[in-house]
């Protein structure tokens, strides 16, 4: 039986056209939601609105465009986001302006421009996509890795300052994710199968997330069956964020039970 607990709930759903975010929309039109898709490019599944991040009058346009065609807004899911590689010596500031500019203050846009119609709903919540970057130092992704931590500090910020508004805020952190961006990453390594073979292995349960589990996480968080949820960081990473274990090719360790 297919759970349908956004029956009559409208979700705007931004970077749709691929990956987690055409994951999650997917997933919530299945559950019962009215979703709308925002990217760059439009979505080729579901109703979807061209708009660039980085443009704040054309986030407002297409967000009221939105609420006015589907006749409100309950539910924002700000997963745009874009990659980088490198140390703090490897960018210029350019690409430091562009990346935070997108990762960061997309969600501002997309979310301050969703606020009016989100206070008249009564099962409001936005749900961030992060990642374990912003818990864990990983190497070659300063700014990466700064820009996911911003927007983990601004979800809780936000959670605070709307909580009395009836606005749920939470973030996803997924680990390394099986999609678009990992796959470019990986076929443009010197040796795609080594570099393949250390992403599955740095998180503990040896495999890449998939973006329907990502999506999974996302749909939790927005529901209005998670009604008590606000403020959460919820990881979906393979345990890469707090296990630590050892190498495989060494036998566990055996600890003596308590006297």
């Amino acid at each position: 039986m297919t759970v349908r607990e956004f029956d009559g709930l409208v979700a705007v759903v931004t970077g749709a056209a691929s990956g987690i975010g055409a994951e999650t929309a997917r997933l919530l039109a299945e559950r019962g939601a009215r979703v709308a898709c925002l990217d760059r490019v439009a979505a080729p599944y579901l109703p979807s609105f061209v708009a660039d991040l980085a443009d704040d009058a054309a986030v407002r346009t297409a967000v009221n465009r939105i609420a006015d065609r589907f006749g409100g807004l309950d539910i924002v899911v700000n997963n745009a986001g874009i990659g980088a590689v490198g140390t703090v010596a490897d960018n210029d500031d350019a690409e430091w302006h562009r990346v935070l500019d997108v990762n960061v203050v997309g969600a501002v846009r997309v979310t301050r421009a969703a606020l009016p119609h989100l206070r008249r709903s009564r099962h409001a919540a936005v749900v961030n996509t992060c990642s374990v970057a912003a818990h864990v130092g990983l190497p070659d992704r300063a700014l990466y890795s700064a820009s996911k931590g911003a927007l983990q500090a601004l979800t809780l910020a936000m959670a605070a300052d709307h909580v009395r508004d009836g606005i749920r805020v939470c973030c996803v952190n997924p680990g390394t994710v099986d999609g678009p961006w990992v796959r470019r990453l990986v076929a443009g390594a010197a040796d795609p199968d080594a570099t393949l073979t250390a992403l599955r292995a740095r998180q503990p349960n040896g495999r890449l997330v998939t973006a329907s589990e990502v999506a999974t996480a996302i749909a939790y968080l927005a529901s209005p069956l998670a009604g008590a949820t606000t403020g959460t960081v919820l990881a979906v990473d393979g345990g890469m964020q707090h296990l630590r274990l050892p190498p495989a090719s060494l036998p566990p360790v055996v600890t003596p039970d308590p006297e």
